[in-house]
């Protein structure tokens, strides 16, 4: 064994971990705010529609416009139910966001029920929400429908029956969390991965030392070694702390096999840091490193599928997902903890981010050297 180049790489390798340990301000930026961006995240980013409002208009009083409203009140979606008293009302409790839908029932709408015609109900919606208005629109065509299946019963005088069965797999209560949080690993330690690394060599050249880097004994493979294992560790480290709240603070499941995840979150990391490392030998100050990470890390979580599906997206832009390594680990990230990803399903992910990261810690050592010279 090269002792020599074992105490020059561990040397390098100290140096950068106190670079960026020293600081107690560094040190809490590298925990706290993952650690809060977890729990914000996991408690108020959601994308379901729960606790709103909606407001009625009733002009019927009758027993099935009560029984709609009755159900529309028990749902445990909906905080409260706003009477409103003319369609003045109506106007305004949409256009000061009192309500985000509201349901209109005519004066002859329980008539026409129980007379076995088409009773009509109107439902309003805030369109500057749109998404939240589609899904509330949803929830009260559904109440709807199931009190309408009450109200005409079959010839026989027994009510229709439809029997459906709905299974959703790998997340049987559609429990948000359960979706958004194996995401956040990717995300969060996307983010925290680029902008360390980024920092490291626009860090030297603005403090003026990446001259001493250039006369020391150290080789181009040795200081980017140094400079890969910081960033590397606190990766693992945050990595590994996410992967022990997850499921005790937040109750998702941790299905697949810890063993095949974290050489597949190695390469992931890998392959951040190359990105990185790219950034960071382009730059030459760190606000440009900053800057450099900023706007490769955005559109790579915009197009991981963290939150829209790729398959959504135009197919020139599909291609453009193939070079991102976010997708292939929130694949990996999912099933492990959802479906119990095998083995042979992770590598087919693992072997794109592997190359991803030999390509760009290539082109970084490239790059490196040529400005060493």
């Amino acid at each position: 064994m090269d002792w020599p180049a074992v105490h020059r790489l561990w040397a390098i390798i100290l140096k950068e971990l106190w670079a960026v340990l020293r600081d107690p301000k560094s040190r809490a930026t590298l925990i706290a705010p993952p650690l809060l961006q977890l729990f914000v995240f996991g408690f108020a980013a959601t994308l379901e529609v729960k606790n709103f409002d909606v407001g009625v208009l009733d002009q019927d009083h009758g027993v099935w416009s009560h029984e709609v409203v009755s159900r529309i009140a028990g749902s445990p979606n909906v905080r409260h139910v706003v009477a409103l008293r003319s369609r003045a009302d109506l106007h305004d409790a949409i256009n000061n966001q009192e309500v985000i839908a509201a349901v209109a029932f005519d004066a002859r709408f329980s008539a026409d029920v129980l007379a076995g015609n088409t009773a009509e109900v109107q439902i309003i919606l805030d369109g500057r929400r749109s998404n939240a208005s589609q899904i509330v629109a949803g929830y009260l065509s559904q109440i709807i429908s199931s009190v309408a299946a009450e109200a005409h019963p079959r010839p026989d005088g027994h009510a229709p029956v439809t029997w459906t069965t709905v299974t959703h797999w790998f997340n049987p209560n559609l429990e948000y969390q359960w979706f958004v949080m194996p995401g956040l690993i990717v995300v969060i330690g996307s983010l925290m991965g680029l902008a360390i690394t980024a920092q490291s060599v626009a860090r030297e050249r603005e403090l003026g030392s990446f001259d001493q880097l250039m006369v020391s004994p150290l080789r181009v493979h040795e200081i980017l070694i140094g400079k890969m294992t910081p960033p590397l560790l606190i990766g693992l480290f945050n990595a590994t702390v996410y992967i022990l709240l997850i499921p005790t603070v937040f109750g998702v499941p941790l299905t697949g096999s810890l063993l095949f995840f974290y050489p597949a979150m190695i390469v992931y990391l890998l392959s951040l840091i190359g990105v990185g490392m790219l950034v960071s030998t382009l730059s030459y100050t760190q606000q440009q490193a900053f800057l450099g990470s900023f706007l490769v890390s955005v559109p790579a979580v915009l197009l991981s599928g963290f939150a829209t599906p790729i398959d959504n997206m135009p197919a020139w832009l599909q291609a453009v997902t193939v070079i991102n390594p976010l997708r292939y680990f929130l694949i990996i990230s999912e099933g492990v903890f959802l479906k119990n990803m095998p083995a042979d399903a992770i590598l087919a992910n693992t072997w794109p981010m592997a190359l991803i990261a030999l390509v760009t810690l290539s082109a970084s050592a490239v790059l490196f050297r040529a400005r060493m010279e």
